[in-house]
């Protein structure tokens, strides 16, 4: 994949903040880029801001992870723009935060359905279509799925779930030529949570630099898979 002008990826969640930053950086490489949001106004809104960047093309798909079928529609509106699919990037996350005794059932179940069932909905739709292109598959998870903190319950378990399941997926799939990284950041400037990015978050990990960190991936030689890459930022503000 040394040429991403070659590649089509489809990327959950990717109307902002992480996601986005990757389609952007896939795009200045001139890669084919399909987008996902749970709403269509705000995938094709995503999607006609990115095509001012680089030179591939780009679309949105209202798609829920939470959907299999969604999911399923999805890799295939990507097909049928496209003809192909080489690179899934499950990305799509929630986050609610809650001490245990305050954590209602709806906060956990939305989180471990998005962040954990998603990613097992988006890489059974998709794992066809990668093994035609012996493609690749890389999940966002955080440093929380290593790292537990208190009013963490929901979102550790999906984050430690998601790392276990990539691994697990990557032993399951390396023989099909289907590749598989997660990738595990601290501290991001996106709008995660409800949070504003500001000039404050200058020093946390930007988006685009997890977009480079992706178009790094796509052009290491295949003989060699970093199947799992922690990340955070080189110099955290001093307490």
């Amino acid at each position: 994949m040394t040429d991403l002008k070659e590649i089509t990826v489809l990327i959950t969640g990717g109307s902002k903040g992480i996601g986005y930053g990757i389609a952007a950086s896939l795009l200045r490489q001139g890669a084919q880029v399909a987008i996902t949001s749970r709403h269509q106004d705000a995938a094709d809104s995503a999607a006609q801001a990115l095509s001012r960047i680089g030179f591939g093309k780009v679309i949105g798909i209202a798609a829920d992870v939470r959907d299999l079928k969604a999911q399923q529609q999805a890799v295939a509106k990507t097909l049928e723009a496209f003809g192909r699919l080489d690179v899934l990037v499950a990305n799509a996350g929630v986050g609610h935060f809650a001490p245990i005794t305050e954590m209602t059932p709806e906060q956990w179940h939305e989180t471990i359905d998005i962040n954990l069932t998603g990613v097992f909905y988006s890489i059974k739709a998709a794992v066809d279509a990668l093994t035609d292109s012996k493609g690749y598959f890389i999940t966002i998870a955080s440093l929380a799925g290593t790292n537990f903190f208190p009013k963490g319950a929901a979102y550790n378990a999906s984050k430690f779930g998601l790392v276990g399941f990539t691994q697990a997926v990557m032993l399951d799939l390396r023989n099909a030529g289907i590749r598989c990284t997660t990738i595990m950041p601290g501290s991001v400037a996106t709008h995660f949570n409800n949070h504003q990015p500001s000039e404050a978050d200058a020093w946390k990990i930007q988006p685009e630099d997890l977009g480079e960190m992706v178009v790094d991936l796509l052009k290491l030689n295949p003989r060699t898979l970093p199947s799992k890459i922690e990340v955070r930022p080189s110099m955290p503000p001093t307490k």
